[in-house]
């Protein structure tokens, strides 16, 4: 069985976190599979968009598999390239998308915050308890969260260390949508088609520049700005795009 599920389903790449008798959490195979894996779907050019979920429907992840850390698996769980579970620290071109099955806390919170849009069921909750237990959410929460939600808000998460349910998670904007558990893959499914009927060129630069330009002052970000420019309104796709339109068609993209 592995411990990191993969199905392909046309440009969109669902991977499953399969450890649903751990609640997810992670350990060393977990962490190596899932760096393995996006580092290869980063020069996949059949794959536009990624949906990252949890089996069962307890939990999302429960963030590190502490027997595994305490039995030596420490440096595989941390240092896969890309971080904590091959994805925390990773820089990657293409959305991607988390569909919460259910609790996403300490370094399962983490990996959400890592991917770019979220989809939750609705019985899904979200927190860093690693305070209670004597440490801090050491994968990237403590910087994302700051990002993602008012100061105050992130800081209550963080220093109490309490959880919050799907739909506070959405009221503040820290997902995108919270649907019936039963629905969950079905409307990350819908979420990713939209995503991938577009461009991929396009929307990988898009993101680059959104992302990018949230962390910069505003001169780099019209540098980023003017490079993503050069790079996409010189392209097939760019051309493909509005003769698709005048043709009435659907357009056929290259992905350069």
């Amino acid at each position: 069985m592995s411990s990191v599920e993969r199905e392909h389903r046309g440009h969109v790449e669902i991977l499953t976190i399969n450890r649903p008798e751990a609640r997810n959490a992670i350990n060393g195979d977990v962490s190596v599979a899932l760096s393995g894996i996006l580092d290869e779907l980063e020069t996949d050019d059949d794959c536009w968009v990624v949906i990252l979920t949890g089996s069962g429907e307890k939990a999302f992840s429960a963030g590190m598999d502490l027997k595994a850390f305490a039995s030596g698996e420490g440096a595989s769980i941390m240092s896969a390239p890309g971080g904590f579970a091959g994805i925390t620290q990773r820089t990657f071109s293409k959305p991607i998308i988390a569909a919460v099955n259910g609790a996403a806390l300490a370094g399962g919170c983490e990996i959400m915050l890592s991917c770019d849009l979220v989809v939750a069921a609705d019985h899904a909750t979200f927190g860093i308890p690693e305070v209670k237990r004597g440490l801090l959410a050491g994968a990237g929460g403590l910087l994302r969260l700051p990002k993602r939600l008012p100061l105050a808000i992130a800081l209550e998460l963080a220093l109490t260390g309490e959880p919050i349910d799907a739909e506070r998670a959405l009221a503040l904007g820290l997902i995108n949508r919270v649907v019936p558990a039963a629905r969950l893959m079905d409307e990350a499914l819908a979420l990713a088609d939209l995503i991938a009927e577009n461009a991929p060129l396009a929307v990988r630069w898009t993101k680059k520049v959104i992302v990018g330009a949230s962390s910069v002052g505003e001169d780099e970000g019209w540098a980023l700005n003017a490079e993503a420019v050069g790079v996409v309104f010189t392209s097939s796709d760019a051309m493909e795009g509005p003769v698709a339109f005048a043709e009435k068609r659907k357009p056929q993209w290259q992905g350069k």
